[in-house]
């Protein structure tokens, strides 16, 4: 199945936007179900809420009707201690509901955010280098942090505010409607043709804040792209143009959220004067009838309250719909991810390899490749290579020869369009892609250190590993000596990237973690590149040790770091052109002689 990546923000707005609506937030759905006891609480502390604000009205036309009439003056004081009694017992309930709800509510949010992030994080992190062939770092740091925050915004404050407006507000107009039918039969009549017009122009809204969110993505991953490239840009002197760049994507930004906030004003502005309009005519209507003596003051107090509560209840609608919008535009992008389909996957019944003994066997057969972003070249071309047990093989050639995709392809972060890969005589599309991982140990040529110390960096390799342990993968690699030279030894943290530390000592802290994790298949992919003479040796040497008893494929440009190869195959435009040792390449007089003079007469 090919990998179906989300749309990459330069064309994401362009689509998608016009089809997002409140039903995206169906695809929170999952998340929700399995918190359905704080949501009943949270519905019930609601409903509480909502039905206490609508009985506060009563209360008041009971003060007003029967607390201010005339008669004895001590019947009064006392009938208006009862009744103000009433209203104080009704706001205390409500502020009983309303923070039972309000905590609920904002558990809820906080909870299902987090979740949601865990999952497309996780998602993420399982996606093949397909993936992100397609779609920046960058955009996915976006859809991670802001839009689960307006998911958040929604699902820990706007829904409940429009669920608890929307009981009120319908409650109010049932009272309306009950107490005066005629007059408030009309106004319904006219809030129907309010709506109708305001869901249309909530279509605008919507495409705009999936666009705003776009252009906010795309500032993120500009920034997420320079920041890793610091040393390159300041090197350039190309602070004030990648700052130039940066500001003109967030203006775009900036630009879009305006016209979005503009649009969303005037939808705002339209729901409240339309719907005020409409219920101050019934209010009108209502004091006519007090005037003709058809009903008491303390019904027109009623009425008033209930005027109020439903034109706030339709205000507070308004806003919370621009929000549903908005978080509906980032929940259709996160569904985006989490529906993201890797290409490369585990088999529903994976086969299990027997465990090898002195290292794997692997068998390339026939292997054509081409990568996806690079359709009409191919990387491989009817690539067959066998390599025993035990046996180490450096791949060498020209850059772009393909000895990089052939450790891509043993690793399976790609399947090849032709052929078939065996380890230990399974094939790799065969076994689950973590069993298949944990028999190999890679060391690449650009080191990556993680914002850790270095004891937590080399147990990567092996989490279990004890501190005895690491420390010995650590002295294997020639490590042992720069670390305890570290103002916290093994606990020293090594920065963002190891920018505490050299390239070759980078390097070797690589090597240390391979070297830990022990497993039977051993790549190396330039592994001795940031070295200098000196520790090239040292390494090399610790390389040499770790090779034993196990299966290593070497890619080296350096040929003196691979002559002791037991075999070193020479690449090609994806194809094989010479194998043999060392001494039986250079005096066949070859590619790999030609190579080897350039270089050692150098």
């Amino acid at each position: 199945m090919a990998a179906v990546a989300p749309p990459s923000s330069s064309d994401s707005s362009a689509q998608p936007a016009s089809k997002a609506s409140p039903r995206s937030l169906s695809g929170l759905g999952p998340f929700l179900r399995p918190y359905r006891l704080q949501i009943s609480l949270a519905g019930v502390f609601l409903v509480l809420a909502a039905v206490t604000t609508l009985v506060f009205p009563i209360a008041l036309r009971g003060l007003i009707d029967g607390g201010l009439i005339s008669g004895d003056r001590g019947q009064q004081v006392m009938g208006l201690a009862e009744h103000f009694l009433e209203l104080f017992a009704v706001a205390v309930a409500l502020g009983m509901f309303s923070a039972a709800r309000f905590y609920t509510v904002s558990w809820l949010g906080e909870r299902v955010t987090a979740d949601l992030r865990n999952a497309v994080y996780t998602h993420v992190l399982r996606q093949s280098p397909a993936f992100f062939e397609t779609t920046q770092s960058g955009e996915v740091l976006s859809r991670i942090t802001t839009d689960t925050t307006l998911v958040q915004t929604v699902v820990g404050s706007s829904l409940s505010m429009g669920l608890r407006n929307a009981v009120m507000g319908i409650g109010a107009l049932a009272m309306l409607v009950w107490t005066n039918p005629y007059v408030m039969t009309q106004v319904l009549l006219i809030l129907v043709l309010i709506i109708l017009p305001s869901m249309w122009f909530g279509r605008r809204v919507r495409r705009l804040s999936r666009a705003s969110q776009d252009r906010v993505a795309d500032s993120s991953a500009i920034a997420a792209e320079v920041l890793n490239a610091i040393p390159v840009v300041q090197s350039y002197t190309a602070e004030t143009r990648e700052s130039e760049r940066f500001r003109a994507s967030t203006d775009s930004a900036f630009k879009t959220a305006v016209r979005r906030a503009k649009a969303r004003a005037v939808l705002v502005a339209f729901i409240i004067i339309a719907t005020s309009a409409s219920l101050l005519w019934g209010l009108y209507e209502g004091t006519q009838a007090v005037l003709h003596g058809e009903i008491t003051p303390g019904h027109l107090g009623q009425t008033v309250v209930y005027v109020i509560i439903l034109a706030s209840s339709a205000a507070v609608l308004g806003e919370v719909y621009g929000d549903l919008l908005r978080a509906a535009g980032a929940t259709e992008r996160l569904m985006e991810l989490l529906h993201a389909e890797s290409d490369i996957a585990s088999p529903q019944s994976p086969a299990i390899a027997p465990q090898p003994v002195g290292g794997s066997t692997l068998e390339l057969e026939g292997l054509t490749f081409h990568y996806p972003s690079r359709p009409d070249t191919a990387a491989l071309r009817d690539f067959s290579l066998t390599v025993r047990p035990g046996e180490t093989v450096a791949l060498v050639g020209s850059s772009g020869a393909g000895k990089s995709t052939v450790l891509q392809l043993l690793l399976r972060f790609y399947d090849p369009q032709q052929g078939r890969i065996r380890l230990d005589g399974v094939p790799l599309d065969a076994l689950a892609l973590d069993d298949l991982r944990a028999r190999i140990g890679l060391v690449p040529q650009d080191a990556v250190i993680f914002s850790a110390s270095a004891m937590e960096n080399i147990r990567y390799g092996r989490p279990e590993a004890s501190d005895d342990e690491v420390r010995a993968a650590a002295t294997a690699a020639f490590a042992d000596e720069f670390i305890g030279a570290l103002p916290e030894g093994y606990h020293t943290f090594l920065g963002e990237r190891g920018v505490r530390l050299s390239g070759g000592q980078r390097q070797r802290l690589a090597i240390a973690r391979a070297i830990l994790k022990n497993a039977p298949l051993l790549l190396l992919d330039e592994a001795t590149s940031a070295l200098d003479a000196q520790s090239e040796r040292m390494v090399q040497a610790a390389l040499e040790s770790a090779m034993e008893n196990r299966t290593t494929v070497v890619i080296a440009h350096r040929l003196a770091t691979v002559q002791k190869a037991d075999r070193i195959v020479v690449m090609d435009h994806g194809g094989i052109v010479e194998q043999g040792t060392h001494a039986d390449l250079v005096a066949r007089g070859g590619v790999y002689a030609r190579l080897a003079a350039l270089q050692f007469s150098a």
